[in-house]
C-alpha cells in the first residue's frame, strides 16, 4: 500500500476543497466580479495547491527517502523521483 493511501481520506477531502475554490474563482468571473476578490480567491487556491503538494512531499520523503527500511538504491531512486517533481513544480 502506498503513502497516499494510508492518507486517502485526507488527501481527497482536500482535492474537494480545492474543486470548491476553483468553482468559486469560476464564478466569480462569469459574473465580472471585482479583480481584487478574484485575486484573493486565486491565491487562496494557490496555498491550498502548495498545502498538498508540501503534504505529498513529506509523505514521499519519509516513505521513499528517509525510511530506514529501505536500500540505497531505493531511496536513491525515491530522491530522483522527488527531484523530478520538484524540478516540474518549481518551472
Amino acid at each position: 500500500m502506498g503513502h497516499t493511501a494510508k492518507q486517502k481520506t485526507k488527501l481527497l477531502n482536500r482535492v474537494r476543497r480545492l474543486r470548491g475554490q476553483v468553482d468559486a474563482i469560476e464564478r466569480a468571473l462569469e459574473s465580472e466580479g471585482e479583480c481584487s476578490a478574484i485575486l484573493h480567491l486565486i491565491a487562496a487556491t494557490r496555498g491550498a495547491i502548495n498545502g498538498l503538494m508540501g503534504e505529498v512531499i513529506e509523505d514521499h520523503i519519509l516513505e521513499h527517502v528517509a525510511s530506514p527500511l529501505l536500500s540505497d538504491a531505493d531511496r536513491k531512486h525515491g530522491a530522483e523521483e522527488l527531484l523530478d517533481v520538484v524540478r516540474t513544480y518549481l518551472k
